[in-house]
Formats: structure tokens, sequence, C-alpha cells
């Protein structure tokens, strides 16, 4: 039902739809002009990866992940930032399947771990996650600061 696909630059109006979508969902100001140049930015920089779930070369799924490192484990990690499923293709497994898909993606590039955060309030997604395998991390106290 749904193809996944690592999005490149010939892919770059069918991210930034999604993109602009998934900073409405966080209450921002919808800005295609910015979500364009921050996606390409993206591509062009290839400091994260973009993939796509397609549904007859419709776009209806996007996440994004930005490699890191564990100094711990001495071992490359991905930082999985985004995450945003079209209201036509939610509860249909697209999230199930582009997550798994990106389970198998870091396994074969030997990553070591997947990390990720979502609202506290976000139980669908807490839900997938959860089912997948991932655990809440009780062993730290995440902290943040905003600079500008």
């Amino acid at each position: 039902m749904y193809k996944i696909i690592q999005a490149g630059h010939k892919n770059l109006q069918q991210v930034v739809f999604l993109f602009d979508q998934y900073r409405m969902f966080y209450k921002m100001s919808s800005d295609r002009i910015a979500a364009e140049n921050f996606v390409n930015d993206r591509l062009v920089q290839q400091d994260s990866l973009i993939f796509l779930a397609l549904k007859k070369n419709s776009a209806v799924g996007f996440l994004q992940v930005y490699p890191s490192f564990s100094s711990v484990a001495m071992q490359p990690i991905w930082i999985l930032n985004d995450l945003f499923i079209d209201s036509s293709a939610r509860q249909t497994g697209c999230a199930k399947k582009m997550m798994k898909y990106l389970q198998e993606q870091a396994k074969q590039r030997s990553i070591f771990s997947i990390k990720l955060a979502t609202a506290v309030n976000n139980y669908k997604a807490k839900s997938l996650y959860e089912s997948l395998g991932y655990r809440l991390n009780q062993d730290f106290d995440n902290y943040s600061k905003r600079i500008i």
C-alpha cells in the first residue's frame, strides 16, 4: 500500500508540503518559503536523511533523522526529529511502516540506536513507539535552553 523512499531534490515540493503541515501541527504558522529553504538546505548539506511514504506516487508521510554519535558507546546514532503523516493516511499503518523501514535502514547502516522525542500529550505517537520497542529513558533528564 505504501512505498517508502529516501527523499532527494526531485521530492523537494512533496517534502515541503508535509513539512509545513507538520509545523502547523505543532502550532507554528504556515511558512512555505521558509519550509522550502530549510528542507532544501538539509538536502544540499546532506546533514539529515528524509524518508517519504508514497501512496500512488502521492506523498502522505515523512520522517527526518539527523545523524549523530554516542560518545559513551562510540557508535553512530540517529536522532528521529520529525515524523508526520497526512490526515488522509493516519490510522492506516503508514507511520508503523515508516518506523519499521527506518529501523531496517539503521540496521543496514550499522546505526547503534535511534533516539526520539515527542510531545508529552502525543499519546498516539507514544503508543506507536512503545509497540516497536522504544522505551522512555528514565536514566537521564534532558534539558534545553533557547539561545535565539
